[in-house]
């Protein structure tokens, strides 16, 4: 074997060791681990059902329009594994979005996948927030959709749609993970159970304690 072709077998291999030195990607808040088996589950959080007891309904789910009568005027009915079991290791699932005149899906993340959605009916303004990449700068992107029209909110960014229409909008979201959870921003920071102390809300936002003690009064309505 030559001097090139022995470096280049090596380079190979070395480049093939980095490429499956990683942990995956978990498709659940957290897993902490256990010595006892009997009181485990996999890392994905679902065990498999026996092929052979495998039937088509395991790979079926009908979505019905969701009820946007609240705060938010608008409901995100998901499809994920935890719906239709079917999508255990797939890694993909879906939500329907439904939207009263002027409804909002708030501010919120996706920490475990991409999101790519399309209007189905209505018009939406639409946008994600970068990450502190750019000269610690955090950039906004917006677009106005009408019927037809596809954006992308990548994995781990804050996003959100608003009908700006005086009719009902409908949407329908893809994502990369069969579980790729949702924190609602506002949900999480004021919301969270025991409350974050108002001490620390205070700093962080700039504002005087009897703001956030108003906000953490709230009752924090979950759209999904």
């Amino acid at each position: 074997m030559t001097r090139i072709a022995y470096f280049s077998v090596a380079f190979l291999a070395l480049a093939s060791s980095f490429a499956s030195a990683y942990d995956p990607s978990p498709l659940q808040d957290f897993c902490v681990a256990v010595n006892d088996s009997e009181s485990a589950v996999f890392v994905n959080g679902k065990f498999c059902k026996d092929p052979k007891l495998v039937v088509a309904e395991d790979f079926f789910k009908h979505v019905d329009a969701g009820n946007t009568s609240n705060k938010l005027g608008s409901k995100v009915t998901q499809v994920s594994v935890n719906e239709l079991f079917g999508l255990n290791t797939l890694g993909i699932s879906l939500a329907r979005i439904d939207f009263a005149a002027k409804g909002l899906n708030p501010p919120h993340i996706h920490p475990r996948g991409t999101e790519i959605l399309i209007v189905i009916e209505g018009t939406l303004y639409v946008g994600f927030v970068t990450s502190n990449q750019n000269n610690g700068q955090n950039r906004l992107f917006t677009k106005v959709l009408n019927k037809g029209d596809v954006f992308v909110f990548p994995k781990g960014l804050v996003h959100f749609q608003l009908n700006v229409g005086y009719e009902n909008a409908v949407a329908i979201a893809a994502l990369s993970s069969q579980n790729a959870g949702v924190i609602t921003i506002a949900n999480a920071v004021f919301g969270s159970t025991p409350p974050i102390s108002d001490q620390v809300l205070a700093k962080a936002f700039q504002v005087d304690k009897n703001t956030v003690d108003y906000l953490q009064k709230q009752f924090w309505y979950d759209n999904n």
